[in-house]
Order: structure tokens, then C-alpha cells, then sequence
């Protein structure tokens, strides 16, 4: 097609065809859209944040059509000018969004129009509001994604941090909560660490898998026009790990498909499980009951009634918070369950359950990374604040629940006793503990060979905390040898 056929063929709608008082579909329509109808349906108030992919990826088609001699370069350079000119409004407050213009979309369409006429009319060559909105929510999830790799690693260097200055802190490992064996307090902090390196791992998979191209497929079947998708592709980053292009092969799947929004909010809400887990773990380890660990008064809050309360709101809140993200994954899940193909009215509802995600785990990350890890206070250049451990609490507590019982087990089968038999072995002596209100490590020598005549004195050494912690000096044990080597591994894969 000619410039001139482009041309003629876009500007046959009046210049009115999108003000303030008319939709883009208008001049099919005997009646107006009634107030109700468009307050129903309008979106342009929540995804109005999608302003700045919207005009990216405007401008990407803009350049693309003129190079192919779609539309001239007199409205490439139109175009150009005038979006430079809402970017700046948008930006200073100044830009006028308008309810009946429905969406961000027609907001910033409409206003091109009236900046640059006719040129702003044929930015709508060869594209559907249905392949612009899938472009615009990949291309603003895929900046989200980027920021919430990094808050991810924020918040892995802080616990690593927590970690290095506590390796020597004996604290008791739970399983079903009750006292199992004692393990390094370093070595609980990187089991988190852990954690949200998958969760870093599965943002950026996501994040691959977002940043495909569906602009192009217009309405659902593609254009007549001789578009260069791949082109546009590029100029808007969708590459591969080798910067080839990557864009939608189906027009239909592209226009439809959101596995991209539910596979973020999947992996989002698994982040927001692991948050939870540490969370429930603050939340025990302040009470009176553990006295395990303080938290900086700046994430705790009183009571309106009783004086002597220091309550841990922030991990409270993220353990409720995450209930919320879970519920958006299934809220999005069933949105998409009963949709025929192609596109569908139904897919405007997955945008505000995915800003909501983004936002309340962009909130999430960067408050946790601070509450554990501390503040940077500028005159010392030192971290300030973030948890602050009690050893003696916590070795206590080890001591209270006989942590050291499998030990005496494993010394018994390096005597050459069945594990089973070492076993019940072992229990006998931890009921004899129990009557006599002490540690095993306390029994003497001869009450623990009443048990078995091949425990010696060296038995002590296996029975203490310390000792224990010692001896599973194998990877990913908990001896500190082997949580140092650990350290040194996160360092290098963070720095």
C-alpha cells in the first residue's frame, strides 16, 4: 500500500473521531454510552500507570511504519514531537486524563490528535487496542521484573549479613516445633537466603517469557499491512539472550494470551510465602516466651491500652499481605479458565490484581531488607538497626529440649550398635534426663554406661551444643566451617 492509499484510507474519520466526547468505535452507535455503562468500564484510573510503555511502544510502532513507507516521515517526526509533549505533561501533572476516553490508550491518542492532527491518527496503522495493551503490560511487567530482582538481592545480602555476624550462635533447630538439634543461627539465615535466590531465579524466567512482542497482531488475525514486527521487537529491548528478536508466532494467542501475568503472580506469591515463613519466625522469636531476637522499634508498634506491649506489625502485616497476593494468582487463574479465544472484555480485570501484586511485593522486599538487614546511617557508613540476636537466649532454649540426643546416637553406632538399637538406646537415657531435671550432657559418665558399656568420657564432647554443631561438617551442614564456605559462595553470587 501507498503512502497516499495509508493516508486516505486513516484519515477518513472527522477530526473529532476521538475528543472528549466520543469513543474511537462511535460512528457505528446511534446512542451515547450511558455515565453508568462508562464508569463501569473505564480503566483508564488504575491503568493510567501504564502511560510510559504505552508511549514507548507507540513510538517503536511509529518508527517501524515510516521505515516501511506506511506512513511519511513528516508524521514519524509528528509523532515524535507530540509524544514528547505528553510525556512531559504526564510527568509534570499537567495531563488532563478523561473517563470517557476509557483507558490509557485512547487518553494518550486523543491528545496526540489534537497536539499533531492527522499524524496522530495514523499512529493506529496496522495495530488494535487488544496487541497495544499485551505489549504495554509486558513491556511495564518486564521494568517491574528488573526492579524486583533487585530488591530480591537487597534483601539476600542482608541476610547474608545477619548471617557472617552470627555463625558462632548455637540456636535450636525445630521440626513440628519442639527442639530437634542445634544448629548455627548463620546457617537458619541462609536457608532464607536460599529461598529468594529462587525466587530471583524464577523472576527471571518469568521475565523471559514476558518479553515477547504481540504488537503487530492487531485485533486478533494480524494486518494487511507490511509490518516488520521484528523490527519493532528490537527497538523496544524484546530480545533474546543472543539479541534476536522474540515475538508472538499466533495473533490469536498473542492478543489473549495473560500466562505471562499468572506465571508473575505465581511466582510472586511463592516470594510472599517465603517472606511469611520468615515473618512467622520473627514474630515467635520476639516474644517473651523465645526473647530470641529484638527488632528496631521503627517496624514495631504499641498498644492503645497497655503501656509495656512492643508489637512486630511489619511481619504481622506481610504474613497478612501474602494471603492477598495468593488470592490475586487465584483470582487471575479464574479469570482466564472459561475464555474462548481471542481477546475479551473479561482481561481488563487482570491488570489491577497485577499492579496490586507488583506493588505490594515491591513494598514487601524493600521494607524486609531493611528491617533485617538494617539502615545505612551516612556520617558512619554503617548499617544501624535490623535484627539484634541473644545468644544466651538462644543456647538456653537449646538446652532445654535434649538438641544433642541424635549425637549420642551416632556415637553409639560408631561403637558398632544398630542405629535402631542406638535408638532406643538413646531414649532411655533422655527419660532418665528427664526425671533427674537435666541436660544429657549433665548425666555422669556412669549413668550413661548403665545405658551402654562402650560410652566413654569422650562422650561429652558429642553430648555438648558446641560439639554438635561441629561434627556435620558436610555440604550444606551446619558446622560453621561449613556455613563460612557457604557465605563465601553467596558473596561471589551477589556481588
Amino acid at each position: 500500500m501507498s503512502k497516499a492509499q495509508a493516508t486516505s484510507a486513516d484519515s477518513a474519520p472527522s477530526h473529532n473521531q476521538l475528543d472528549t466526547k466520543a469513543q474511537a468505535w462511535s460512528a457505528l452507535f446511534s446512542e451515547p454510552m450511558s455515565d453508568l455503562v462508562k464508569r463501569y468500564t473505564s480503566s483508564v484510573f488504575f491503568d493510567k500507570r501504564l502511560w510510559q510503555a504505552d508511549i514507548a511502544g507507540s513510538l517503536a510502532h511509529a518508527e517501524m511504519l515510516a521505515a516501511q513507507g506506511i506512513i511519511s516521515a513528516e508524521d514519524h517526526a509528528s509523532i515524535q514531537r507530540g509524544m514528547a509533549q505528553i510525556t512531559q505533561e504526564i510527568e509534570s501533572g499537567a495531563f488532563e486524563w478523561k473517563l470517557d476516553l476509557e483507558d490509557v490508550h485512547l487518553n494518550i491518542e486523543a491528545r496526540l490528535t489534537q497536539l499533531v492532527g492527522d499524524a496522530g491518527k495514523r499512529l493506529h496503522t496496522g495495530r488494535s487496542r487488544n496487541d497495544q495493551v499485551a505489549t504495554d503490560v509486558r513491556l511495564w511487567l518486564r521494568g517491574e521484573i528488573d526492579l524486583i530482582g533487585d530488591l530480591l538481592k537487597e534483601l539476600q545480602v542482608s541476610l547474608v549479613n545477619v548471617a557472617e555476624q552470627n555463625v558462632e550462635v548455637i540456636l535450636p533447630g525445630f521440626t513440628h516445633l519442639q527442639v530437634a538439634q542445634p544448629v548455627s543461627f548463620g546457617h537458619h539465615m541462609l536457608a532464607y537466603v536460599e529461598m529468594f535466590k529462587r525466587d530471583a531465579e524464577r523472576m527471571a524466567d518469568v521475565r523471559r517469557r514476558t518479553n515477547v512482542l504481540p504488537l503487530g497482531s492487531a485485533a486478533l488475525a494480524g494486518t494487511t499491512y507490511p509490518l516488520d514486527r521484528e523490527r519493532v521487537a528490537k527497538t523496544l529491548g524484546m530480545v533474546d539472550a543472543n539479541g534476536t528478536p522474540v515475538v508472538c508466532q499466533n495473533s490469536l494467542d498473542a492478543v489473549s494470551d495473560r500466562d505471562f501475568a499468572i506465571e508473575f503472580t505465581a511466582a510472586a506469591s511463592l516470594c510472599m510465602v517465603h517472606v511469611s515463613r520468615l515473618s512467622e519466625e520473627l514474630i515467635i522469636w520476639m516474644s517473651q516466651n523465645f526473647g530470641f531476637i529484638k527488632i528496631a522499634d521503627r517496624f514495631t508498634t504499641g498498644s492503645s491500652i497497655m503501656p509495656q506491649k512492643k508489637n512486630p506489625d511489619v511481619p504481622e502485616l506481610a504474613r497478612g499481605k501474602t494471603g492477598r497476593v495468593v488470592g490475586h494468582l487465584m483470582g487471575l487463574i479464574t479469570l482466564m479458565k472459561g475464555q474462548p479465544l481471542a481477546y475479551n472484555k473479561d482481561n481488563q480485570e487482570d491488570k489491577e490484581p497485577l499492579f496490586d501484586t507488583v506493588d505490594t511485593l515491591k513494598d514487601t522486599l524493600r521494607i524486609f531488607a531493611e528491617m533485617v538487614g538494617g539502615q545505612l546511617n551516612p556520617a558512619t557508613g554503617q548499617k544501624e538497626g535490623g535484627i539484634t540476636v541473644n545468644p544466651q537466649a538462644m543456647e538456653q532454649a537449646a538446652l532445654k529440649g535434649y538438641a544433642t540426643a541424635t549425637d549420642l546416637a551416632d556415637y553409639l553406632v560408631k561403637k558398632g550398635l544398630p542405629f535402631r538399637d542406638a535408638h532406643e538406646t538413646v531414649a532411655h537415657a533422655v527419660k532418665a534426663a528427664a526425671t533427674h531435671a537435666c541436660d544429657l550432657s549433665e548425666l555422669p559418665l556412669t549413668v550413661l554406661q548403665s545405658f551402654h558399656p562402650q560410652i566413654e568420657k569422650d562422650v561429652y564432647e558429642c553430648l555438648s551444643l558446641r560439639g554438635s554443631l561441629n561434627a556435620r561438617n558436610t555440604l550444606g551442614g551446619t558446622a560453621p566451617a561449613q556455613v563460612h564456605a557457604q557465605l563465601a559462595r553467596h558473596r561471589t553470587r551477589l556481588a
